[in-house]
């Protein structure tokens, strides 16, 4: 190989490993600043029931689900406050320090975003509270879809218009 040929051929390798070193980067640098969305119901079986995807002590990710009725205290010294938060299965305590959201309270759906410390508990640094009573963030809407289908209750088993309900009604007359 002659040297011209060489050079060009070093040239073209250190433009190619340099490219591959930037893109590395970002992808560490990318791979930080991603928070994943969970349900509380995830967090502790993991999604799909896959306990390999439970989301690790440290990580940064966001849940989506109702405040527990009668779970919130407030410190009366700070603004200081936990919350339990589930889905329709086991709930996690969130602790937040800061303004709530006007639309904050019991019975409540909102999105946390913050840091898990424990295995169900987490230190959000943000809270979202829904606008409306129909809004459902769509990822926790299809978790719940998907929790439902499971236990044997469809969407017409929601809305009484089932076989079942129809043969009940049937059988009542």
């Amino acid at each position: 190989m002659n040297p011209r040929r060489k050079s060009r051929l070093n040239i073209i390798i250190s433009i190619f490993l340099g490219i591959a070193v930037a893109v590395g980067l970002m992808l560490y640098a990318l791979s930080q600043n991603i928070d994943l969305f969970y349900t509380p119901s995830e967090i502790v079986y993991g999604k799909n029931d896959d306990p390999n995807t439970k989301p690790k002590v440290g990580q940064r990710i966001r849940v989506g689900g109702m405040v527990v009725e009668g779970s919130v205290v407030r410190d009366n010294k700070s603004l200081k406050v936990s919350f339990g938060l589930n889905d329709i299965g086991p709930a996690i305590e969130v602790e937040y320090e800061g303004i709530l959201p006007d639309l904050f309270r019991e019975g409540q759906g909102i999105v946390a975003q913050g840091t898990l410390v424990e295995p169900t508990k987490l230190r959000a640094t943000e809270v979202l509270a829904k606008h409306d009573e129909n809004y459902m963030p769509p990822e926790l809407n299809d978790q719940m879809k998907k929790q439902h289908q499971p236990m044997g209750v469809s969407e017409a088993d929601l809305k009484g218009e089932s076989a079942r309900d129809r043969q009940q009604l049937g059988a009542d007359k």
